[in-house]
């Protein structure tokens, strides 16, 4: 094994949260019965680059040939990527010549924002089902992963890009240097990458450990990255946080020497990372020890709860619900039911735990008296959705950084 970013084979072994199940592989009725297979779910630091990996890599065709995630569920993220759209579109001075392309592009949700100011766009997913939705709601999109055929068949159909956006994909890409290899030869000379990716400062310092998933292969800094891009004579030009996923990182990169000039933000957050010490190997042993006492606490948490006669269950059935409920060995012993509001994963199973996926409905038919919300990342609109089980005495819980009524 050896660190995606350097190649180097030193890797140090600080946070197992065992053998878990693929966090979006959803299970029928039927396949309750089947074995059901399982891989570590652990991580590494590079003390050379600064990267944290997971160590065991899931084939991408096992994770994405059929998804259950879709990113225009929520509210929440159709107003977060119209507006990102909006800001590259004024800051960058996009218009009806320009191509955006969209790496793991989804139902099409982001491109659909450029389109409305009249940009040029395509999309490459590889779930057939996902990109399938892009496409008859106008969106066209490669079904394939971002590779050398389809960065050709790009060039062949729209030219090279102005912009490529990568959200919440760059970190599931084992091959990465790859894929910096396929974007140059995508971009124009001064075109710009920009990628969304969970901030490995906030999951240290909000305890987000949920978002630890056989998908997210790396786990980024504005340092790891910026050792990353250097390699392949990139730079880093501007970075932002935003509050998406429990916080992430909006990155801004260009060729080297390109001609959008750094912005001050990218000392800033290095300066602010030198200072934490998040790239030291020491507070990744402490975050790993604080993760084990989180655990502690949620597991004796549900069991109060569930010995005193109560009724859970859970809203929201995210990839993070599933690192979680593995993790602390919580299944339907404690958990009735898990609300979803994705109707591809209403009427499946919960891998794993194999507790019940199911529409909102339910909760008139059968009220808990305590509601988790797995999905906490989106607290204030299910609170909002959910207000008359509140009114009615239902009690929320937020699970992390420590179980507590909302």
């Amino acid at each position: 094994m050896a660190c995606r970013a350097c190649s180097n084979k030193d890797l140090k072994l600080f946070l197992s949260l065992g053998k878990t199940p693929l966090a979006n592989n959803f299970l029928t009725k039927a396949q309750l019965s089947e074995p059901e297979s399982r891989f570590p779910l652990e991580l590494y630091f590079c003390e050379n680059c600064k990267l944290v990996q997971l160590g065991h890599v899931v084939p991408p065709k096992v994770l994405f040939e059929n998804y259950v995630y879709v990113t225009s569920t929520t509210n929440t993220f159709k107003t977060h990527f119209l507006n990102f759209a909006t800001e590259l579109v004024n800051d960058f001075g996009l218009n009806n010549k320009s191509l955006v392309v969209d790496i793991g592009s989804n139902d099409g949700l982001l491109l659909k924002g450029f389109q409305q100011f009249g940009v040029q766009v395509i999309g490459v997913e590889p779930a057939g089902n996902i990109a399938a939705i892009a496409e008859k709601d106008g969106v066209e999109t490669i079904n394939d992963f971002f590779n050398d055929g389809a960065v050709h068949q790009i060039i062949e159909k729209k030219g090279k890009a102005d912009a490529v956006t990568a959200n919440n994909v760059f970190a599931h890409i084992n091959d990465i240097a790859g894929l910096v290899r396929n974007l140059k030869l995508l971009l124009k000379d001064e075109g710009i990458f920009v990628i969304e990716i969970q901030y490995f400062g906030d999951t240290i310092e909000k305890m987000t450990f949920d978002n630890i998933y056989h998908e997210h292969l790396s786990y980024f800094t504005l340092t790891s990255l910026q050792n990353f891009f250097k390699l392949h004579e990139m730079e880093i030009f501007k970075v932002a946080r935003v509050d998406s996923h429990g916080g992430s990182l909006r990155v801004f990169v260009q060729r080297a020497g390109s001609r959008q000039a750094k912005d001050k933000s990218v000392a800033g957050l290095l300066a602010y990372e030198a200072k934490l010490g998040i790239n030291n190997f020491e507070l990744c042993q402490k975050f790993a020890e604080k993760v084990h006492n989180a655990k502690t606490k949620f597991v004796a948490y549900v069991k109060t709860i569930k010995e005193s006669g109560n009724t859970i269950c859970g809203y929201g059935a995210p990839a993070k619900a599933n690192t979680l409920m593995n993790f602390c060995e919580i299944g339907h012993e404690y958990i009735n039911y898990v609300v979803d509001d994705s109707p591809l994963k209403q009427n499946l199973f919960m891998p794993g735990t194999h507790i019940p996926v199911v529409s909102s409905k339910i909760l008139d038919e059968k009220q808990p008296n305590y509601i988790i919300i797995f999905a906490w990342n989106f607290a204030d609109e299910i609170l909002k959705k959910t207000q008359k089980y509140a009114e009615r005495g239902v009690k929320f819980m937020v699970p992390l950084p420590e179980p507590r009524i909302v």
